[in-house]
């Protein structure tokens, strides 16, 4: 029996031309599809045929009450080996094995530091100026030399944000719940004792933590007024560590003097969020993960991922 396969959100159209998927013909019928769902109703209509599904990062959620809906559903593979979005208990207790791939640190490290730079030299403002045939020069850029950048988490993506910050000649401090001022040291970078100490202090904060129960909403009213008023926040992780009504209020009221944002609680963005059009925000479509080598590792993983269930040897299982 030929197996049905869907790969999710796969908004470039090209997943089937970065990895080998001719090694499933006759096994696998493998399809694409393009947009997002909009409810959970769309899911289960567009894949409720499929044993197998290949899901990019936490675009499409799978929560308990959607796994219970999808009985044939017997192989879920995420891009990146970790996804908050899919409920691996009701998953393991639906019968349905959760598999994983590499995924590579230096796309979103690259991405930050666009956002740094976009922001600090008003790149967008004076790019849209210059093709609009408007004013020659119009803002004044901030410098990084001599600049503080706050790192809050220093693991394998904010310890290679920190080298970058210091190639710039940045001053650079991180603070996360369990960082010691050894595991700093070894990175170059001091640790400040709080994270009051480090938003108050930073001309530059960028989040690079893990979405958690103590991590959701860190970044609250009070701590984005501890900010400088002309401090920027860079956001390339996960959008609710920062409470996002007090970032709204923020941005409006020029607590902060910007916000460079690649994540968002609902993606994609609503055409009419705020986010799109305040102009002291700098946001990009969750491009962090999105370049042509992680979907090469991301696709090909995945087949060899299929390739090992059907042979009854399951490889880079979740849960």
């Amino acid at each position: 029996m030929t197996l049905r396969c869907a790969v999710l959100d796969d908004y470039q159209d090209v997943a089937l031309t970065l990895a080998d998927w001719s090694v499933l013909d006759g096994a696998v019928d493998v399809r694409t599809l393009r947009l997002p769902f909009r409810s959970e109703d769309e899911v289960v209509e567009a894949i409720g045929d499929c044993e197998i599904v290949v899901a990019m990062r936490e675009r499409t959620p799978f929560p308990a009450s959607l796994l219970a809906r999808l009985p044939r559903l017997r192989l879920l593979i995420t891009s990146g080996m970790r996804n908050a979005s899919i409920d691996l208990s009701a998953a393991a207790g639906h019968g349905v094995t959760v598999c994983g791939t590499g995924s590579n640190t230096e796309p979103p490290v690259e991405l930050t530091w666009a956002l740094i730079l976009g922001l600090a030299r008003n790149v967008v403002a004076e790019s849209t100026a210059m093709r609009a045939g408007g004013p020659w020069q119009s803002t004044l850029g901030t410098d990084l030399h001599g600049r503080r950048l706050g790192l809050l988490g220093l693991g394998k993506i904010g310890t290679r944000v920190a080298r970058i910050g210091q190639a710039f000649g940045m001053d650079v401090v991180a603070w996360s719940r369990n960082l010691t001022a050894e595991r700093a040291a070894e990175a170059g970078v001091t640790a400040t004792a709080t994270k009051e100490e480090l938003l108050e202090t930073s001309d530059f904060v960028s989040v690079h933590l893990v979405l958690g129960d103590r991590t959701r909403g860190l970044l609250d009213a009070d701590a984005l007024r501890r900010m400088r008023p002309t401090g920027y926040l860079v956001n390339t992780s996960r959008a609710a560590i920062v409470d996002q009504p007090a970032l709204l209020r923020a941005l409006r009221e020029n607590w902060i003097a910007g916000a460079g944002l690649d994540v968002f609680d609902h993606e994609p963005l609503g055409a009419d969020d705020p986010l799109r059009t305040l102009p002291n925000v700098l946001a990009l479509p969750h491009l962090g993960y999105v370049t042509r080598r992680n979907y090469e590792g991301y696709f090909q993983q995945a087949v060899e991922d299929i390739t090992a269930y059907l042979a009854g040897t399951p490889v880079r299982q979740l849960g």
